[in-house]
């Protein structure tokens, strides 16, 4: 992970709500967000806050442009496509992931 993908910023109590191709809307919690250089993006990490406590979470990753006040939630999502960035948003989530379980 290079310098610049370590600007992870954790989110309190963040929702965003997500419609699917069907129309279906699912609330999300914001997980945290983070900035790249190397892309010059921002990016969100979601998960579902119906998921249980102990279950497996199904996270989503989405690039955002937040609003004045840097809020994801309130700003447009914008979906991954390039392996590449796939790849640095998997590495920083596993970053944050093996931090969190040191705590």
């Amino acid at each position: 992970m290079t310098e610049d993908n370590k600007n992870i910023h954790q989110d309190e109590e963040q929702q965003i709500t997500l419609i699917d191709d069907q129309g279906n809307e699912e609330l999300y919690q914001v997980l945290f967000t983070f900035d790249s250089e190397d892309y010059g993006k921002s990016y969100v990490l979601l998960y579902p806050t119906s998921t249980e406590e102990d279950e497996e979470v199904d996270i989503q990753a989405f690039s955002f442009t937040s609003d004045d006040a840097g809020d994801a939630s309130k700003g447009d999502l914008f979906p991954i496509e390039d392996d590449e960035e796939w790849e640095m948003v998997e590495e920083v989530l596993n970053t944050f992931l093996a931090d969190d379980n040191m705590k």
